[in-house]
């Protein structure tokens, strides 16, 4: 892209700017060209000058990244601490070592890039790690912390890639991925916390909040794990306790002991830092032959394996049981309706019955 400035005798002068002349490569140029334009018009100089300084003005300004990060921390009070730590520090650390690199970006459009590459386009988690972001490089900017030039890019907001349905594994597939796994000791936690996420229809972060409490008949196993309601401002899940829904094979119910091995101290896996064991759990099962093999299969129903397929599996054999939704939704930590909203297709067909009744 050419940059070129009439100056007051009427003659022209012109500089190369590094981006393609495109709709995009506008949206990245303008805040440099209002740099440049800034010093052209106060200072007199020439165009070249005029981008240089510019460039050094707002490529090479000397930041305390760890003190700005520290000082947007305190203008979020409502934030609270686990949230903090999941949904806004992996992004501004990233944003840090990026500004503090040998190739420092040189604006905003190319810092959130980078910054961003490594959260899937579409997903919510790219989504909330580019609000956070941006929020803080308005804030910086704003302040004067930060030259304009790192402006975050007035783009379209990013849109979620369509969701396709969870897929409930069936009690068969679970057995199978649980005899593929390897043997040892760090495989056998994982298979542990496996069992747990299918038999009682776990979030993968519940597994760090597990409790055993006396109960009228005896003791009881409990999640403490109080889940942020969407749409209810501050409002929580409260803590549940849990039921089973035992796997099945062929011979019948299969009886892990989960509750008992718990009280016996049989340890889980380390899940990571608070929030992000879904993500760990992730992590270890796509690193399994049986977990890929498995993927495929399921990818070809135009379903979606993750680590919730174990929770989806819980829902889907206690709506086939016949349950009260309101029970269902109490042992999962569900209102009915957030409930409905995700499992309303695993509710039995009643017109399918009543037309098998009738051909019976």
């Amino acid at each position: 892209m050419r940059l070129q400035a009439r100056r007051a005798d009427g003659s022209y002068e012109s500089m190369m700017l590094p981006y393609e002349w495109s709709a995009d490569g506008a949206s990245k140029a303008l805040p440099r060209i209002q740099q440049i334009f800034k010093r052209y018009v106060q200072e007199s100089t020439t165009l070249a000058i005029a981008g240089k300084e510019a460039d050094t003005a707002s490529s090479h300004q000397k930041v305390n990244w760890e003190e700005l990060i520290d000082s947007f921390r305190q203008q979020k009070p409502q934030v609270n601490e686990r949230t903090w730590l999941v949904k806004y520090v992996p992004v501004l650390k990233r944003a840090h070592v990026l500004m503090n690199g040998p190739k420092r970006p040189l604006d905003g459009h190319e810092l959130c890039s980078s910054a961003l590459e490594r959260w899937d386009h579409g997903t919510r988690q790219r989504q909330i790690m580019r609000q956070n972001l941006y929020a803080f490089l308005n804030w910086a900017v704003q302040r004067g912390f930060l030259k304009a030039i790192y402006l975050p890019p007035a783009d379209a907001p990013e849109t979620r890639k369509p969701k396709r349905v969870g897929y409930a594994l069936a009690d068969a597939q679970i057995l199978r991925l649980l005899d593929d796994l390897p043997q040892g000791d760090t495989h056998d936690r994982w298979g542990f916390a496996i069992q747990l996420c299918a038999v009682y229809g776990l979030r993968p972060e519940e597994l760090r909040y597990l409790r055993i409490k006396d109960g009228s008949k005896g003791p009881e196993l409990w999640t403490t794990y109080r889940k942020s309601q969407g749409g209810r401002k501050g409002g929580r899940t409260e803590p549940r306790r849990l039921h089973p829904l035992l796997v099945r094979d062929l011979d019948g119910p299969v009886d892990w002991n989960l509750q008992s091995r718990l009280q016996i101290g049989e340890q889980l896996p380390p899940l990571g830092q608070q929030g992000n064991a879904g993500d760990a759990l992730g992590t270890y099962l796509k690193r399994k032959a049986i977990w890929q093999q498995l993927k495929t299969e399921i990818k070809a129903l135009d379903e979606e394996l993750t680590a919730y397929s174990f929770r989806h599996r819980y829902a889907k054999q206690a709506h086939s049981a016949n349950l009260p939704i309101a029970n269902i939704a109490q042992a999962m930590g569900h209102t009915i309706e957030v409930h409905l909203g995700s499992y309303a297709r695993f509710k039995p067909d009643a017109t399918e019955n009543l037309f098998a009744a009738v051909n019976a």
